[in-house]
């Protein structure tokens, strides 16, 4: 990758990361206020963003409340900011205010391996350890060979463990496959409590790495109870040639500084955006390089291979509870192939890239790409924030 000294931003306005049809949605933010001393939740009414804090010091008490799409539609708030300066504010700048995820005390669970297409690009992530320069040649052996067998198979079915016969035969099974079609779904900690950025914010990739991708998805949110109350989307920032190496490097490939972007605003369900709408979403992916390069894909959750509520209930249960909730990042369809540096090396990151994540129903998540070592620091975790509501006398 090139030096990241000069690297262009996004203008960033209300009209380009609102939803579509923004008039009838609930929506929640998070807003850094220096003024306030700290974070501040918030509705998103129209073009003004509401302080709501008073009445729900943080978002996961806010989703607590199931009345939660009601207050952020109604109550009274407290200061307001627009959003375009909220939009314009430098990343990382803290005298300012600005956006921040819309997510707080909630865990960052992923779901991995949820799409039969991006579950080949593990596989041949793993057969070329993390070499990009072997990827064409083992990707036309893999997909020759286990290609439309994945198509339609439901995990967990006899029909899938018909498949692992064939493919262990061919010498071809893989861990990733195990998770892909196998009972159990890989569902990990994609970052600490607090760590994820918001939409306008620098996303951050390991200086070291040499192939990687973004990972445009919906990311659900979930109360204490287990119940879905929102949802949002994210970039699950992926370090290719790192977990290519090993599984094991899972934590070094996807949990770093700046590497978890969220946004722009959690979507509260309601009567006119319920689960099921949530199960149709359609997600569009557009990378604009520095030097003109554009890159497009989209992901759709209608082939996703597990419901997203099958995903939730193998994260939240009686093995597992989260009592402040959790946001789960669900999987991506989405896996680049083409070449941007050198034939056969398929695509990597430059820094400065814009990546432009949207949903028409969601909005948009936009962010540069920087290296994670030069993005701000995380400075600010869960005890600056009982300090900060307990000085504003939210506690």
């Amino acid at each position: 990758m090139e030096s990241a000294a000069a690297r262009p931003r996004p203008v960033l306005t209300a009209d380009a990361v609102l939803p579509e049809d923004a008039g009838r949605a609930a929506l929640v933010a998070r807003v850094h206020d220096p003024e306030a001393g700290g974070p501040c939740v918030a509705a998103v009414r129209g073009e003004r963003v509401v302080d709501l804090t008073a009445v729900a010091p943080t978002v996961s008490d806010l989703l607590e409340r199931d009345d939660a799409a009601e207050v952020v539609r109604e109550a009274d708030g407290g200061r307001a900011w627009r959003l375009d300066d909220l939009l314009g504010a430098p990343p990382g700048q803290g005298d300012v205010p600005r956006l921040l995820a819309p997510v707080d005390l909630q865990v960052v669970k992923a779901a991995g391996v949820t799409f039969a297409r991006s579950l080949l690009e593990r596989v041949i992530e793993e057969r070329t350890g993390g070499d990009p320069a072997q990827a064409a040649r083992v990707r036309e052996r893999v997909v020759r060979l286990v290609g439309g067998r994945l198509d339609g198979i439901r995990p967990g079915s006899p029909e899938a463990a018909k498949v692992k016969e064939l493919l262990l035969a061919e010498g071809l099974w893989s861990q990733y496959l195990e998770v892909g079609i196998g009972p159990d779904p890989e569902v990990f900690t994609k970052a600490p409590v607090l760590s994820a950025v918001g939409t306008g914010a620098d996303i951050g990739v390991l200086r070291a790495s040499v192939w990687n991708n973004p990972e445009p998805e919906a990311v659900l949110v979930v109360d204490s109870r287990g119940r879905v109350r929102g949802a949002t989307l994210g970039n699950d920032v992926n370090l290719r040639d790192v977990e290519g190496r090993s599984a094991l490097l899972l934590s070094r490939a996807k949990d770093n500084n700046a590497s978890c972007a969220i946004g722009p605003f959690v979507r509260l369900l309601d009567d006119d955006f319920g689960i099921d709408a949530v199960r149709g979403l359609d997600i569009d992916l557009r990378v604009e390089g520095p030097d003109g390069y554009v890159l497009r894909g989209s992901s759709s959750l209608r082939e996703i291979s597990r419901d997203v509520l099958d995903l939730v209930s193998a994260t939240y249960g009686a093995h597992h509870q989260y009592p402040d909730g959790f946001a789960l990042f669900t999987g991506t369809l989405f896996a680049p192939t083409e070449d941007r540096r050198a034939p056969g090396e398929g695509f990597t990151h430059e820094y400065g890239d814009t990546v432009h994540i949207s949903s028409p129903r969601l909005g948009a998540l936009v962010n540069t790409v920087v290296p994670s070592e030069e993005a701000p620091p995380w400075t600010s975790g869960v005890g600056a924030l009982m300090r900060s509501l307990a000085r504003r006398g939210l506690l």
